[in-house]
């Protein structure tokens, strides 16, 4: 399969996950946790709180991990991203990244401490029901 179809594949499956677990390095030690999954294309976005340990793993080691499909609700697909992970600069990804549901922990989008984590893959293990993993790399 050339490039092109595997990454339709994986961003069609990236629009059927809403959820996935997110890890990062605490130490010298992962740290994982489930996080509502956002993306354009395969750029990957997590919303988040600016004072969580999350941001301040990231700031001592950006290399992160997540997995994605599987669960209940989801494709039955496995997504396994690797990639590294930067708190987002740019204002219009806050505002489209934003929803009713983040209310629950923030005044709105132009909340101080709501911040959008951007993704950027360099590796991507997708594997299909009854079918081989396939790899993409950047």
């Amino acid at each position: 399969m050339d490039k092109l179809q595997l990454e339709q594949k994986i961003v069609k499956a990236l629009d059927q996950n809403k959820f996935c677990t997110f890890a990062t390095i605490e130490g010298s030690k992962p740290k994982a946790r489930y996080m509502a999954l956002f993306h354009e294309g395969l750029s990957i976005h997590l919303a988040t709180d600016r004072r969580t340990h999350k941001v301040e793993e990231l700031e001592s080691n950006p290399h992160v991990f997540l997995l994605a499909g599987f669960e209940l609700g989801g494709t039955q697909e496995i997504l396994e991203i690797q990639g590294t992970a930067s708190v987002t600069k740019n204002d219009s990804l806050r505002q489209k990244v934003w929803n009713d549901e983040l209310k629950k922990w923030f005044e709105g989008s132009d909340d101080p401490n709501y911040i959008v984590l951007d993704i950027e893959p360099y590796r991507i293990e997708y594997t299909a029901p009854d079918q081989e993993r396939e790899v993409w790399e950047k």
